[in-house]
């Protein structure tokens, strides 16, 4: 009898003990990996430049994938979107070389062996149009989704155009060994403005949904068929304020949404987490959250990869994340301007035919320019690579209205630059030497696979869409500092439209009339100054067609009046195509900037700015342009001075 109460303890804490060990065996980590935004650049390769690069790739990603899992037995891959188009491997599979029935798609071949555990589709995944999107995403091994685009034709009308989400079912082990099977849902997203975007390919076809509103429908639904995680991968940006409805970018928003686990984003290029977000109120950048939420945004074109950590208990009945982090892990040294790993050699192994049939694409001559082409000073001053896709605009443009009812409008050009450095790094310019032009030099004037659309304005609509284009610019203090910044690196350079068959002048000491989204912000602001067609001041009523490319005439970049409704021509060809018509019947070019526009001086203060230390050599044919100082990281500092 003595001896009970002891036996009775030693039960005790026996089953005690008993209970404890599957209460620490209900705990697990796993790491999720992101890319995104890879546009085809599975391999570490410009082919604009027709040489390899340390800064990005796929191949190099691929590098950083393999060390991660080593370090983390339980974990999960997928990408975000923005795969198919880019550079031109995308192109050449989808327009020179079409993929055949069978085949394999490039990016899938390198995507397959990686092992990616789902994708979701990007907005310029849409670019080649539907049917060669779904053929290419068919070749995939692993599942793609898209919650917010449906069907918008046919008996599937209203149903969801692609799996809107995917539960997968998965074995992870917990630190004792012991195996646990989990099912992680996976979301994706889109922004709605594809339907503006690519309308010729998706008008009729498929429409799109608000993405929050979706996610807030879909998630529930996820949970009440056993997602014990969920993972949204949303090909969207991070917004700061307000979001409206229909919003392009919305990670913040989704971050509010009950249920979500992690989020794995991209669309803007950026990268998450990063110092551009420190001024967000629910971003902690040491952990790498938003409102809680890890999240990742792994730069683009393979630059990065993104590492989510999450320790998950089932202490409470259920898995629950108890401790995240996030971070990103870099294939390039900005500051030693050094790669951090080598290409994984199977890269290029498996896509070996592919790159060489695309080298020789882009290598084959279609003339000859006697001129450097280069893009360093775009963003600042009349520019001859811009000038010259304008010019061939303007002779397509002419060719396609001849035998039209607007034969006789007065025609006007709008071109961008597209490459001037940003995120891109300082080999993301635009550098053609004088000599022969190859068809890989086409491409790098003009990197997006848009089709040629001619709008009908009015002198009014065509002064504003230069305001739009002109917050491109810092506003000047004219009474501040000696020095200040005139570029706004916020504003993408591929919507600083600049109009040719106009002249104009930019007063920087104005504010902005208009925000990034096209918002009117100060309306008694006006940057245009001295706006004239033919030498006169142009007529607010007087009409004008525009030659531009689809993604700007229906709407895209949020440019007031532009929202496809005065579209007089929706041309077959690609501006790119224009571009090397003009070149193929030129023969031989001598490209000059016209001067019809430029900045208005601001007495007393010298408006700085970046380009790549390379644009040095340059500065003879810009004498209002001065070399400050080399950075030394392949950027330089430039000023344009009074």
């Amino acid at each position: 009898m003595t001896r009970f109460p002891a036996v009775m303890a030693g039960l005790a804490v026996a089953a005690l003990g008993l209970l404890l060990v599957p209460a620490q065996a209900q705990q697990l980590k796993l790491r999720i990996l992101g890319t995104t935004d890879v546009h085809m650049h599975l391999l570490a390769y410009d082919y604009y430049q027709d040489k390899a690069v340390d800064e990005y790739g796929l191949a190099r990603t691929a590098t950083l994938i393999k060390a991660a899992r080593a370090e983390a037995p339980n974990n999960l891959l997928f990408d975000t979107g923005d795969l198919l188009q880019g550079n031109p491997l995308g192109d050449f599979i989808a327009r020179v070389k079409p993929l055949q029935p069978g085949q394999v798609h490039p990016a899938f071949k390198v995507m397959n062996v990686l092992r990616y555990d789902a994708a979701n589709v990007g907005n310029h995944e849409f670019n080649y149009g539907l049917p060669f999107l779904r053929q290419s995403l068919a070749t995939a091994a692993f599942p793609y989704v898209s919650a917010n685009v449906i069907n918008d034709e046919g008996p599937n009308k209203g149903q969801p155009a692609f799996a809107p989400y995917v539960i997968l079912d998965r074995r992870f082990s917990d630190d004792n060994g012991r195996t646990h099977d989990i099912k992680v849902g996976v979301i994706g997203f889109v922004p709605p403005q594809i339907m503006q975007w690519d309308r010729l390919n998706l008008a009729g076809r498929v429409a799109a949904r608000d993405i929050p509103e979706t996610a807030r429908t879909l998630i529930p639904k996820m949970k009440a068929e056993g997602a014990d995680v969920v993972v949204v991968v949303a090909h969207s940006g991070f917004e700061f304020g307000t979001t409206v409805f229909f919003a392009e970018n919305t990670v913040a928003r989704l971050a509010e949404v009950p249920g979500v686990d992690a989020i794995v984003f991209g669309h803007s290029h950026g990268q998450f987490p990063g110092t551009f977000f420190t001024r967000h109120p629910k971003v902690n950048l040491e952990r790498g959250t938003i409102n809680g939420v890890p999240a990742v945004m792994a730069g683009s074109w393979g630059s990065h990869l993104g590492v989510i950590d999450l320790v998950l208990d089932k202490a409470g009945g259920s898995w629950k994340a108890t401790d995240v982090r996030a971070a990103l892990r870099p294939v390039y040294d900005r500051a030693t301007r050094k790669a951090l790993v080598e290409p994984d050699p199977a890269v290029a192994e498996l896509v070996k035919a592919e790159h060489e049939g695309t080298l020789a694409y882009v290598r084959a001559e279609v003339a000859q320019t006697a001129t450097p082409i280069q893009s360093y000073f775009a963003q600042v001053a009349d520019d001859p690579s811009v000038q010259l896709v304008s010019l061939a605009q303007l002779a397509y443009g002419k060719k396609a209205l001849a035998a039209t009812e607007h034969a006789s409008l007065p025609l006007l050009s709008a071109a961008a630059p597209f490459k001037t450095g940003g995120r891109g790094g300082a080999g993301n310019y635009t550098h053609i030497p004088a000599g022969p032009v190859a068809v890989r030099n086409v491409a790098d004037l003009y990197i997006y696979p848009n089709t040629v659309h001619i709008v009908r304005l009015n002198g009014a609509q065509v002064r504003q869409w230069l305001e739009m284009s002109a917050g491109a610019f810092n506003r000047i203090d004219p009474n501040g500092a000696p020095e200040q910044n005139l570029i706004n690196e916020a504003f993408p350079s591929y919507n600083f439209d600049t109009l040719d068959g106009v002249t104009y002048q930019i007063d920087v000491t104005q504010p902005a009339r208009y925000d990034r989204q096209g918002k009117l912000v100060a309306a008694d602001a006006q940057r245009i100054k001295d706006l004239r067609y033919q030498g006169q001041a142009i007529d607010d009523k007087a009409w004008f067609g525009v030659v531009t490319n689809n993604y700007r005439a229906s709407g895209g970049g949020g440019f007031p009046g532009l929202d496809g409704s005065n579209i007089i021509l929706s041309a077959p060809d690609e501006n790119r195509e224009a571009l090397l018509q003009y070149l193929q019947a030129t023969k031989r070019i001598e490209p000059q900037a016209d001067g019809n526009w430029r900045l208005l001086p601001v007495p007393g203060v010298k408006l700085r700015f970046t380009s790549a230390s390379a644009a040095v050599v340059h500065l003879a044919r810009y004498p209002a342009i001065r070399h400050v100082q080399d950075k030394g990281d392949g950027t330089a500092l430039f000023e344009v001075t009074p």
